[in-house]
């Protein structure tokens, strides 16, 4: 296991047109195998199609499969691992909230997507119906990257990735997975959730969160529960926990320091937290977690 004093960041590529690009698998490896391969995390989405070969990578301690033919869709703020793997072919595009958010109608499609926000589980595709038409979408997005830049590509690039996410929402649609309807509940939902990725660090009362959203917590309440079938105090101690885990197995930080990271002023008040939301001490999960 690597560690260090934090996770590493990677910010989108400088020196770019526009904040997208697209590039092989191979390439990509041949040319950042050391940071792909150590945990990480990015200002910026990922989108990886893997043709040919097969490893196991981690998501937030979830091992995904790159089989070949699988489409696989990263939300920006997950903590990435990828595996090392010579085998593995394909191509990949990245992309900014600021490259695809033109409007305030492309940030609720990208904050609401199936694509990027699934609740349950992290998106991924296997084409069938859609192959040819999402290929052919690939291509193009790969042409067009490669011509010199003028004033069309960027919105050109932009109508293209948005084609290739609707397929690939249609195609996963196909597929099994559990999807969330839209209406007040989602939009009050998403809103926490939000909210939450903001202040988890400092904000652990549901009223407090209720009083930035302007609602009841009732209402909140009413919201999570009918989608998730959880509370938002459990959605809170969720995302603390996640978060601890994270510095616990991917940095060299004392559970002291985690603890401060994280909004406790005492470090045992951590510890009986960690214990009761993850049954197991900070020190336990630091441990077992090494040894994967």
């Amino acid at each position: 296991m690597n560690t260090s004093a934090t996770i590493q960041q990677y910010p989108f590529k400088s020196g770019l047109a526009q904040e997208f690009e697209v590039v092989s698998i191979e390439e990509l490896y041949h040319k950042h195998a050391d940071l792909l391969c150590v945990p990480h995390r990015t200002n910026f989405y990922h989108i990886m199609w893997f043709t040919a070969g097969a490893a196991t990578h981690h998501i937030d301690f979830k091992p995904i499969e790159s089989q070949p033919n699988t489409v696989l869709f990263l939300h920006k703020d997950s903590v990435k691992q990828f595996a090392s793997a010579d085998s593995l072919s394909g191509n990949v595009i990245f992309f900014t909230d600021s490259f695809f958010a033109q409007t305030a109608e492309d940030t609720l499609y990208l904050n609401t997507s199936i694509l990027f926000n699934d609740f349950f589980s992290i998106a991924e595709i296997q084409p069938k119906e859609y192959l040819n038409p999402l290929g052919q979408t690939m291509e193009l997005i790969k042409a067009e990257f490669q011509k010199n830049v003028d004033h069309s590509q960027s919105a050109i690039l932009k109508n293209l990735l948005h084609n290739f996410l609707l397929l690939s929402e249609r195609e996963r649609r196909k597929q099994a997975f559990t999807e969330i309807k839209k209406g007040p509940e989602m939009e009050c939902l998403m809103q926490f959730k939000g909210l939450l990725e903001k202040h988890f660090h400092s904000i652990k009362q549901v009223s407090a969160y209720a009083e930035k959203m302007n609602v009841t917590e009732k209402k909140l309440l009413t919201s999570t529960n009918k989608i998730l079938g959880k509370s938002p105090k459990e959605m809170i101690d969720e995302r603390i926990t996640l978060e601890a885990k994270r510095l616990l197995a991917y940095t060299h930080l004392s559970v002291k320091e985690i603890g401060f990271e994280l909004g406790f002023d005492e470090p045992t008040n951590f510890v009986k937290y960690f214990r009761k939301n993850a049954a197991q001490s900070p020190m336990e999960f630091r441990e077992s977690s090494s040894l994967t």
